[in-house]
């Protein structure tokens, strides 16, 4: 818990300093003034609004213990093995299968799942998956990627805009067009250097989170299993909705061949997850 405090702190500092040196490239101290109190917003804004943030994205609806009875079941009993309060229960209308969870702490937590997840898994499987999302609200894991969701498309909003007040400035001076160019180059840069900070932490994170899964159901197959599945299905059907920024918050990546998701990777490969967690498999688990 406080290791994942620490990384929450570290990540937002550094995001804000890209924020500010972004800023001053840009505007020079009128910049940086600028760029500090929309940090300010922004990192409240990310600590208390980013799951609600993310859910709208992906259009996730959520959904009553009448409207869906075998996912709250299932939902109900990942949350008592992992020690954790209930959270709210969303569905994304996704064919793809996939699940992640949002929430600054667990009073706060919510789980979603795709349609396609439903239909993909069987009772084990998805009970497996449900507890891994679980373990990053736990873990306080998702109070560290909504914010980093956040600002990253924050980063990239800012880039767009800088680029296109440049385009109207048209500066014929050298030393201004020198200026301009650093800014540019600056502006470019930092949701890059935002994205592989943002990604430091996000592979161990999953690691952590199958492993403390597969330990709470006593089932380690049944995520390996799980993981199979998703991997399988998500390369063949595509993920409609969302943003690059938020593909580290969901069990797998649902855009791994699109931008910097094909440069930089959100997730551990799947085959690895699988390896570990087949290694902590009994071996008449493994036999059979």
């Amino acid at each position: 818990m406080r290791g994942n405090r620490f990384k929450t702190l570290l990540l937002l500092t550094v995001l804000t300093s890209l924020w500010l040196w972004a800023g001053y490239a840009f505007a020079g101290m009128t910049g940086v003034l600028a760029a500090l109190v929309l940090s300010g917003v922004m990192n409240l804004g990310a600590y208390w609004f980013s799951a609600r943030f993310v859910l709208r994205l992906y259009g996730a609806r959520e959904v009553s213990l009448l409207e869906s009875p075998y996912l709250f079941r299932l939902v109900r009993s990942a949350a008592r093995g992992a020690g954790l309060l209930v959270p709210r229960v969303y569905l994304i209308p996704e064919n793809a299968p996939n699940a992640f969870a949002a929430g600054r702490n667990q009073k706060h937590g919510a789980v979603a799942v795709t349609e396609g997840l439903l239909r993909a898994l069987d009772e084990e499987e998805l009970e497996a998956v449900l507890v891994h999302e679980l373990i990053h609200i736990r873990a306080r894991d998702t109070l560290l990627s909504g914010a980093a969701a956040t600002l990253a498309g924050a980063f990239s909003s800012l880039a767009g805009f800088a680029l296109w007040g440049v385009s109207l400035g048209a500066p014929h001076a050298r030393e201004d067009r020198e200026s301009t160019l650093t800014a540019i180059l600056t502006l470019l840069f930092s949701p890059i250097a935002a994205t592989l900070v943002r990604l430091s932490v996000s592979q161990t994170r999953e690691f952590a989170a199958d492993e403390a899964a597969a330990l709470v159901t006593r089932n380690p197959l049944a995520l390996a299993s799980a993981l199979e599945k998703i991997e399988r299905e998500s390369r063949a059907t595509p993920f409609y909705s969302g943003s690059l920024e938020t593909a580290h918050l969901f069990i797998r990546n649902p855009f791994p061949n699109a931008g910097l998701a094909g440069l930089f990777r959100t997730h551990p490969p799947t085959a690895e997850r699988v390896r570990r967690l087949r290694a902590m498999a009994p071996t008449h688990h493994l036999a059979a």
